[in-house]
């Protein structure tokens, strides 16, 4: 096993816009959704009905993403703060 072992320390993580990310891509699944519902009788019909709820799906637990990141990037905004004013 020793010869899978790392040599070197894991680079830090990348930091973006990762409120926005997640806000435009909750966007996007429930856009998905909205314009898979007109046809929902043809999902049906050719047994594709998941298509459509996985869309909805992924517009919810967006949600959560969205609801998720935002306390994130709070906590780490205030934990900026807080190292600053020591």
């Amino acid at each position: 096993m020793a010869k899978w072992t790392p040599q070197h320390e894991a680079p830090e993580p990348l930091e973006g816009p990762v409120v926005a990310t997640i806000t435009g891509g909750t966007i996007l699944w429930f856009a998905l959704f909205l314009v898979q519902l007109p046809f929902y009788g043809w999902f049906a019909d050719h047994d594709r009905t998941w298509w459509v709820w996985t869309c909805l799906a992924g517009g919810v637990l967006g949600l959560y993403g969205t609801y998720f990141v935002r306390r994130r990037d709070a906590a780490i905004k205030r934990a900026a703060a807080d190292t600053a004013e020591d």
